[in-house]
């Protein structure tokens, strides 16, 4: 396999999480989240969006730095570290909004939102940023 296909399979795996959270993510507008069954499943969906988000990133970037590909390699471990960053991030912020919101407080369900809405841009613009590098990643280094 040629470097070039390397990096394109090592980017397309990185999609992978990033389209399902595209896809999934936008179902929780639709419920509500003071409803404690569907905010502990936004947490879930969070959470191992972050982790498949990282592992990905890792093992993209092992596979793109073996085929020489360093500044992409540099690239998806980046996303990589910005994922295992946001989850902790993440989780420790939802779960502080679920105390809140167990405690009776009325602002912490608004709070849990905007934290949807934050991980939905989040995604997309890295989405976006992928996808507009893919004419760069499929040339030959």
């Amino acid at each position: 396999m040629t470097p070039d296909n390397v990096a394109l399979f090592a980017t397309i795996i990185l999609l992978l999480p990033m389209f399902y959270f595209l896809l999934a993510a936008p179902a929780f507008l639709l419920v509500r989240l003071d409803v404690p069954t569907v905010a502990e499943l936004l947490r879930g969906m969070f959470n191992g969006y972050f982790l498949a988000l990282a592992v990905a990133g890792a093992v993209g970037t092992i596979a793109v730095a073996m085929a020489g590909r360093v500044v992409l390699a540099i690239g998806i471990g980046l996303i990589a570290v910005l994922a295992v960053s946001s989850r902790r991030w993440f989780l420790r912020q939802m779960d502080a909004r679920l105390h809140d919101r167990d405690a009776g407080n009325a602002d912490a369900v608004r709070g849990l939102r905007r934290l949807h809405w934050g991980g939905m841009l989040s995604n997309a613009l890295q989405l976006v940023v992928v996808v507009g590098c893919i004419p760069y990643i499929a040339v030959a280094p």
